[in-house]
């Protein structure tokens, strides 16, 4: 039989064990909450945060911190789709011009879009920097919808140059585009490494807000019903 000095030290070894057990677990949790509260943030010292913020890094593949591309998201980006010419030192087009040409490009965008399911936003890059210029965002209402759309871009064209498709972290663009554009103006202009927006003209913007509330109407917001109710058309000419 153990002595009792044995059954003593068994039973403080079970319980320094069971303790030792527990300090570790919640030592462990503490950190993978940690972890996950600083992921893409500028605290996190592993994952590159403008890459998750934004969908696009300045450093590209040259980045010392890792681009974790999403397996799923709501969001596709189209890198460098939207040919600007403000851009094109060739191009004499007046302020005027150059707005019927994004109007033009916007409407048939949002319009072939909503043939992989219902759209909730829009996104044109107007930077002039190597990774952010000419970057079209379509944020859909499912996941479901963005992965068909890139599954399908990938083997399109547009304007004569291979389309290129993929889905995007980015869920919140009020943190992907920069504050200052929208207010006093940002000193960086187009080489700003945050979104500079381009909007549609206010005509236009409105006309495809009511054409996609008739078209929810007549789909009756089901998403599976979304190829057999024809899609919006573009009714502005393409340059």
């Amino acid at each position: 039989m153990l002595q009792a000095d044995d059954e003593l030290e068994i039973e403080y070894s079970s319980q320094f064990t069971l303790i030792t057990t527990q300090r570790i677990h919640h030592i462990t949790l503490t950190m993978a909450n940690y972890l996950a509260s600083i992921f893409g943030t500028e605290q996190d010292k592993v994952n590159c945060s403008f890459y998750y913020k934004i969908g696009a890094c300045r450093h590209g593949d040259r980045c010392s911190r890792k681009h974790v591309k999403p397996s799923y998201s709501q969001t596709i980006l189209l890198p460098n789709l939207y040919q600007n010419p403000a851009y094109d030192p060739k191009s004499k087009m007046n302020p005027q011009q150059l707005q019927n040409h994004f109007d033009a490009f916007y409407e048939d965008f949002w319009c072939e879009m909503c043939k992989y399911g219902e759209i909730e936003e829009v996104v044109v890059c107007d930077n002039n920097n190597d990774h952010l210029i000419g970057n079209v965002y379509a944020r859909f209402k499912y996941e479901e919808s963005a992965q068909a759309a890139c599954d399908a871009l990938n083997s399109r064209w547009y304007a004569g140059r291979p389309i290129y498709c993929e889905l995007s972290p980015v869920t919140d663009f009020r943190e992907a585009c920069c504050r200052l554009n929208s207010g006093e103006g940002c000193v960086r202009g187009g080489f700003c490494n945050f979104i500079h927006r381009k909007d549609p003209s206010p005509e236009l913007d409105r006309e495809i807000e009511l054409a996609t509330k008739k078209w929810l109407r007549q789909r009756g917001r089901d998403e599976k019903s979304a190829s057999r109710s024809p899609t919006p058309e573009p009714s502005r000419k393409r340059f």
